[in-house]
């Protein structure tokens, strides 16, 4: 047997080039998630249950980038997070989140909590606009008891709008009454969307925000490749999820190829992401049945254990340098998920052939990922773990296996509180701009073709990091 070497990102440097770019602003970071998804930095946090739901995923489409919702929940949850972000930020939101008349001040207080909204329309059946409530509407209501019907404004004071209105005429409308929500209705008043002041001011002041054809944000969300992967894919379908992404430890197997090739014949349309995977003949079957991008890394992650527990994986530079090739032939863009630990990891993820990268561990603490902020020892913390861990795979839905019956490949980890999910956007891009600059590249696929690697010794790895000093 013919033992191969195999090398990760610490093992490699890029040589410097001779550059033409004068300041790092001038480079193009955009690339492309998919076949037909584009987006404008190449770094998407890890569908993890603790770092994406709809939180994060609002965040970074909002940052050019988009989320994937992870699957370690029921379907509801997931597609209610979804409709979240699906929600949040639109031109025109069509079919607008509803409440009775005949609800209470609590039961409003209730949607607002799981919605994060502070305005509802009004109506008995979901069809017929019956008024508006607002925050405005609220601010003096003190009693729980209190009826939506006594609160709203009703529908004769309402300014409102007919379908296929222009943007620049709601605006106008919206300017000229002073008014933050635009009811849409036809001539029977029944409800057919909602323009919102401040979805138009997020959406027009921003060129780099993810959305859909409809002015969306854009989201993605995983399935298995279990007993409800089809019912669960149906239902994100339902909710307008943009990309669905067929999440598998092991992703070159009968059950992932197979799941694939139902989705496909089910929603020819809908953008699937593959993986994980660490070779080229992976890569090459899940293109072949219809994969839109694939997700490379076999154990690189920082709370993953699959390769101590199992003794497989490759390391992650190599398993990139293996996998691009394929994907380049068939045209179909790649994730290289999991071992960034800096900037520089990044850039030679991306100077080694992947289009985009997908971080777990440096996303995990920061404001928008799920679970509270924790106390210890005077520092603030927030918990991240491994999707094959113990307590995940125990706290999955409709789990059987007993604390027994579970071998983890992942562990559980108290991480730093890192603020807000921007703060690591800019320091990765800021890292990946002037990493472009050293390879005098002004976008990913120059970097791509001017790289330049070389191996390097432990003693290069000590050289290149701080030494010799106290670091303040």
């Amino acid at each position: 047997m013919e033992i191969r070497t195999a090398l990760t990102y610490d093992d490699v440097l890029l040589v410097p080039q001779k550059s033409r770019i004068r300041s790092r602003k001038e480079v193009n970071v955009a690339t492309r998630l998919s076949k037909n998804i584009n987006l404008d930095i190449p770094l998407i946090p890890a569908n993890m249950d603790t770092v994406t739901e709809s939180q994060m995923a609002i965040c970074m489409a909002r940052l050019g980038s988009i989320g994937i919702i992870h699957r370690f929940c029921d379907i509801d949850y997931q597609v209610r997070e979804v409709q979240k972000v699906k929600r949040r930020q639109n031109v025109v939101i069509e079919d607008p989140i509803t409440i009775s008349p005949q609800a209470t001040l609590k039961q409003v207080k209730e949607k607002i909590a799981e919605f994060g909204f502070k305005s509802f329309l009004v109506s008995e059946d979901n069809k017929q606009l019956s008024g508006i409530l607002t925050s405005r509407d609220m601010m003096f209501a003190k009693d729980d008891s209190t009826l939506v019907q006594d609160l709203m404004t009703a529908k004769n004071k309402l300014i409102t709008a007919s379908p296929g209105i222009s943007i620049t005429e709601a605006k106008e409308i919206l300017i000229s009454n002073k008014i933050e929500k635009l009811p849409i209705v036809d001539q029977a008043f029944h409800i057919k969307g909602l323009i919102t002041a401040t979805d138009i001011i997020k959406n027009y002041n921003s060129v780099s925000v993810s959305r859909d054809n409809k002015g969306r944000l854009l989201v993605g969300a995983a399935v298995g490749v279990g007993k409800d992967a089809l019912e669960r894919a149906k239902a994100l379908v339902g909710a307008q999820v943009d990309v669905l992404v067929v999440d598998i430890a092991h992703g070159h197997s009968d059950h992932a190829i197979e799941t694939i090739q139902k989705l496909k014949k089910l929603y020819p349309t809908i953008e699937i992401i593959a993986g994980n995977v660490a070779t080229a003949q992976a890569a090459k079957d899940l293109i072949q049945v219809g994969a839109d991008c694939i997700k490379i890394g076999i154990g690189p992650g920082s709370i993953c254990t699959t390769r101590i527990t199992t003794g497989f994986g490759v390391p992650q530079l190599t398993a990139i340098l293996n996998i691009t090739p394929v994907c380049k032939k068939y045209d179909i863009p790649c994730i290289a998920d999991g071992g960034i630990k800096t900037s520089g990891d990044l850039v030679k993820a991306l100077a080694a052939g992947a289009d985009s990268v997908m971080m777990g561990g440096q996303f995990s603490g920061t404001e928008e990922t799920p679970g509270p902020v924790l106390s210890y020892k005077g520092q603030q913390y927030k918990i991240s773990r491994g999707m094959a861990s113990l307590t995940a795979a125990l706290s999955r839905p409709n789990a059987t296996e007993k604390i027994d019956q579970v071998t983890p490949e992942g562990v559980e980890a108290r991480v730093p509180y890192r603020g807000p999910a921007r703060n690591v956007i800019n320091k990765y891009i800021g890292g990946l701009r002037s990493g472009m600059s050293y390879a005098n590249a002004m976008n990913i696929a120059e970097l791509q073709t001017n790289a330049q690697f070389i191996r390097i010794t432990h003693s290069g790895m000590i050289e290149s990091n701080s030494h010799d000093n106290q670091v303040l």
